[in-house]
Parts: C-alpha cells; structure tokens; sequence
C-alpha cells in the first residue's frame, strides 16, 4: 500500500471578493507548479472541441483564487466565457481539488494590461500597435507587422508631420521581455 505525506497547516489570507480575513486550511500533497499543470489540463479537456480557443495561462494565488486566461483567434464572447467558468467550476468542485471547495475561479481573456505570452497571440495582434519592451530595458512602440516563429517585426514612426519617418524593427523573442498591446486614440 502505497503512504502519502499529507501536512496540514493553516495560513490567514483575505479573499479580495469579500475582503475578509479567513483561514485557510491549505493541503501540501501538491505544490503549486503541480496544481497549475493540473487545472491547465483541465482547461485544454475543456476547450478541445473548439479549435480557435487556446488557453494562455492559469494563476493561483495562495487565497486559492484561480484565475485562467483564455483566448481566441477571432476573440471570445462573454458568453462564452461563462459557459467555460461555469464547466471549470463544476469540474474542479466535483473533483475535489481543494479542500472543502474553498476557492474561487475567474474565467476571462487576457486584458490589454495582460503582455502577450505566447506565438499565436502575436499573430492574432498583427496590425496592431504594440509596445514592446527588451530585456535590455529599450522601449519600441509600433505597428505589429508580423510573427514569425523566431521574431516580430515592429513599424516605428519617429517625428511628426515632414519630418516623420519609418523604421522597421525585427526583434527576437529572445530579446523581448513584454510585449502590450496599446490603444490609441
């Protein structure tokens, strides 16, 4: 018979929803890496059966607040994105993932403070204006002319009126730390 280690320890959080303290009885048979691999896989169980929605990143703070981002090529309804909040939620409270259902769940898409994380939103942005920013800290603000596997390649306009000029930028993702989307008005 195989023993699992099952430590038991108690932490106070606050729930931001309802601005409280409250103890929390926390299960360490998974750390948190393990957990957020876990409801990925149900996220990608999830959203197999429609192809133009890829999941971009689950969060999990230690109030057992869990947040998944989700994406779609064409954008996503928030009706959609209930039906998928109201699934997950089902799914992980019937499995039992944490103890006594303590936990709350946030299903949306990334927002425009959210960087760009992964190759299929760059392309999903082509078009847009974009700022991006280097692991050595230099700021490059333009238009998203296109994604490749290895780079981006960004169009700059430097000056106003007759002295605007256009500079093209391929730039790594190796070399970019975040990359936003920016509005203008």
């Amino acid at each position: 018979m195989e023993r699992i280690a099952f430590f038991p320890y108690f932490c106070t959080g606050t729930d931001d929803r309802r601005e409280r303290d409250r103890s929390l009885l926390l299960l360490s048979t998974m750390n948190i890496e393990d957990q957020i691999q876990t409801l990925e896989q149900k996220v990608e169980a999830l959203i197999r059966d429609d192809p133009g929605v890829f999941l971009v990143e689950v969060r999990i703070k230690p109030t057992n607040n869990v947040k998944v981002f989700v994406d779609a090529d064409d954008g996503l309804s928030i009706d959609k994105l209930v039906q998928y909040n109201r699934r997950l939620y089902k799914n992980i409270e019937e499995s039992s993932f944490f103890p006594g259902g303590d936990f709350s769940l946030e299903v949306s898409s990334p927002g425009l403070d959210e960087p760009l994380k992964l190759h299929r939103q760059y392309l999903k942005n082509v078009g847009r204006d974009v700022e991006v920013i280097g692991k050595d800290g230099i700021k490059t603000e333009g238009k998203l002319l296109r994604a490749t596997e290895a780079e981006i390649v960004v169009e700059e306009e430097k000056g106003k009126n007759k002295k605007k000029e256009i500079v093209t930028h391929t730039i790594p993702f190796d070399n970019i730390k975040a990359t936003k989307i920016q509005i203008k008005f």
